[in-house]
């Protein structure tokens, strides 16, 4: 079994990788340093936004649509998933072509 990054640890090196793109990105909900989920969300600077988080499917752990469409009612969808873990870390994006990532080798 492989060794299991820390929430906190995978946190920075996600921040780097996005900075490295030119991807702004903040952290805007601080999470349990070691177990904590992550949630990520990305404003497309026209109102819109999606948000994604980490599911286990058949094929392992995926990241998923958790919310899309206005900015506001993504943000409501994110403020219920913290009301019930407040160990989820949440970092936001701001990229118009609604860049994350998420989908690049190493942050599976």
């Amino acid at each position: 079994m492989a060794p299991r990054l820390t929430a906190e640890f995978w946190v920075q090196a996600y921040l780097t990788r996005l900075r490295l793109a030119n991807i702004p990105a903040y952290v805007t909900a601080k999470g349990d340093a070691t177990a904590g989920a992550v949630l990520v969300k990305v404003y497309t600077l026209d109102g819109q936004a999606r948000a994604f988080e980490r599911r286990m499917t058949l094929e392992g752990r995926e990241w998923m649509k958790l919310a899309e469409g206005p900015e506001g009612e993504v943000d409501a969808a994110i403020s219920r998933q913290r009301g019930f873990d407040r160990d989820l870390w949440v970092i936001e994006l701001e990229d118009a072509a609604g860049r994350t990532l998420l989908d690049e080798p190493g942050l599976e």
